[in-house]
């Protein structure tokens, strides 16, 4: 199976597709070429995509807010799962882009916290939901560490700091 052929099965699947080592390079160039954009935001909205025979098409600038987006991640070294907002997903599908367990995702469904509807004896979530869940978790783990933080240094902590 050829590497595209490899990326195609994967986004069917949904699963994270990550940059190789080699192509990093490749990638921070086009990190780079983005931000030129930002001091020429008039020209993303006539950004084009060229085939390998020259066909030319044009972007939607929604399409372009995406790529720009994957691209940055991409060059980090994290990997990308696109996945509609509102596509059902599998118990599975949703522990994995919380980066928990699907037994934990279960707990979370049986408690409420996070909504789901049953296919028979199959739970599904949607995307939406899991990716809502995820921001609310994410403000208050940051919100926790703040105060965390703060307690600390009221506390006289972080001497090496000061």
């Amino acid at each position: 199976m050829s590497m595209t052929e490899h990326y195609r099965s994967d986004l069917r699947r949904m699963m994270p597709v990550a940059a190789r080592a080699e192509e990093h390079e490749a990638l921070e160039d086009v990190v780079r070429a983005f931000g030129a954009f930002d001091r020429l935001p008039a020209l993303a909205d006539r950004c084009e995509l060229v085939g390998p025979s020259g066909e030319r098409i044009e972007l939607p600038a929604s399409l372009f807010q995406v790529l720009r987006r994957v691209a940055e991640v991409l060059a980090r070294g994290d990997a990308v799962t696109l996945v509609p907002v509102g596509k059902l997903l599998t118990t599975q599908q949703a522990a994995n882009i919380l980066n928990v367990s699907r037994q934990y995702l279960v707990r979370l469904l049986d408690d409420g916290i996070i909504n789901f509807s049953r296919t028979g004896t199959h739970r599904r979530v949607k995307a939406q939901d899991v990716i809502a869940y995820k921001a609310r978790r994410d403000r208050e783990r940051k919100a926790k560490l703040d105060d965390l933080t703060q307690l600390t240094e009221e506390l006289g902590g972080y001497e090496e700091l000061e």
